[in-house]
C-alpha cells in the first residue's frame, strides 16, 4: 500500500500539489471528500464539519491524544468528538482502498502506526501565501494584507492545534516528516515531476 500524506501551512499550494502528484502518480486522492463523508455519516452540515477540523475543540476542553475520544456530556463537545471520531474512521477507511494521496486532516499522523506513509509538508514565505491566497479568493472577498495575515495564521494555528489532539509530534516540525517543501517563488506544477520522483524512490527502498 503506498499513501502519500500532505499536511501544508495556508496559501503554501499544498492542495495543488497533492491534486498534481495524485494524477501524476495514478492515486487516489483525497481532500474534500474526506469533509463530504464525514458529514454524510453525522448528519451534520459540510461547512459545520470543516470549521470543526480547523477550529478544534471548543475552548476550556483539553483532550490527551489517543486512539478514540470518549463523549462528553456537553452537546457542542459531543458533536465535536463524533466528527473527530469519525475522522479517524474514514481516512482509514478510504487508506485501505489502495494508493492515495490524502491532503491535512491529519491524516500522516492518524495513519502512520498502520501504513507508514511518506509524510509531507508543504510551505512558503508570508508574501508567496497572501499572492497566492489573493489569485484563489472569491470575487466578493476584499480582504486587506493584514486581514489575510490574520486568517492565515489562524487556520496554521488551528491545524497545530487539531494534530495536537492526536499526536505530540509538532505541526510543521520538519523532523516530523520526510520532505518538507518550500514552494515561494515555484509554479506548483513545475515541481511536481520531482516530487513523484523521490516519492516513487521512497517507496522503492521501503518495499
Amino acid at each position: 500500500m503506498k499513501i502519500i500524506t500532505i499536511s501544508r501551512e495556508f496559501g503554501s499550494g499544498g492542495r495543488e500539489l497533492g491534486k498534481r502528484l495524485a494524477d501524476a502518480l495514478g492515486f487516489s486522492y483525497y481532500d474534500k471528500e474526506i469533509i463530504s463523508a464525514i458529514a454524510k455519516e453525522s448528519n451534520f452540515d459540510e461547512q459545520y464539519v470543516e470549521e470543526t477540523l480547523l477550529r478544534g475543540l471548543t475552548p476550556n476542553y483539553t483532550l490527551t491524544f489517543g486512539h478514540t475520544f470518549a463523549f462528553g456530556p456537553d452537546p457542542i463537545m459531543q458533536n465535536e468528538l463524533k466528527i473527530l471520531n469519525l475522522q479517524q474512521e474514514i481516512i482509514k477507511e478510504l487508506a485501505k482502498k489502495g494508493n492515495c494521496v490524502m491532503v491535512g486532516r491529519t491524516s500522516g499522523s492518524i495513519l502512520e502506526e498502520d501504513y507508514d506513509p511518506l509524510k509531507i509538508f508543504v510551505y512558503a514565505d508570508l508574501a508567496s501565501k497572501l499572492d497566492r491566497c489573493r489569485s484563489r479568493a472569491d470575487a466578493g472577498e476584499h480582504l486587506t494584507d493584514r486581514e489575510l495575515e490574520k486568517k492565515i495564521r489562524q487556520i496554521d494555528e488551528g491545524r497545530a492545534r487539531h494534530q495536537r489532539l492526536f499526536t505530540d509530534k509538532k505541526w510543521g516540525a520538519r523532523e516530523n516528516y520526510h520532505l518538507c517543501i518550500n514552494t515561494t517563488g515555484l509554479e506548483i506544477k513545475s515541481i511536481v515531476p520531482a516530487v513523484r520522483d523521490y516519492a516513487l524512490t521512497w517507496f522503492d527502498q521501503r518495499s
